[in-house]
């Protein structure tokens, strides 16, 4: 089965699931200027973020990283994550379980 959504159909605020019930996990996530999250983490996960439009700065364990758009960050769920939004800004977030080999 093939599932297509735009991220303008999606309307949860901040987050909005792409495609509920689904592994892995896909999210849209949009921020306004200032917006931020809290710190938290996702244990078992590794996390894919595609920066869409805006910009971000995504603190992950203790490291700050600025994040533009058409950027890619990879990294541990099992750290803190807290993104902070420098300008109006959507992403896409792919929450994947982690695999028993790593």
């Amino acid at each position: 089965m093939t599932a297509v959504r735009t991220l303008e159909e999606l309307t949860g605020e901040p987050h909005a699931t792409v495609f509920p019930d689904a592994e892995p996990k896909t999210i849209r996530l949009a921020l306004d200027a200032g917006e931020s999250v809290a710190p938290h983490t996702h244990p078992g996960r590794d996390i894919v973020l595609h920066l869409i439009e805006g910009a971000i700065e995504l603190q992950v364990g203790g490291a700050t990283h600025e994040v533009t758009a058409g950027d890619v960050a990879r990294f541990s769920g099992d750290r803190d994550i807290s993104p902070r939004a420098l300008d109006d800004s959507v992403a896409v977030i792919v929450l994947a379980e982690r695999s028993e080999d790593e």
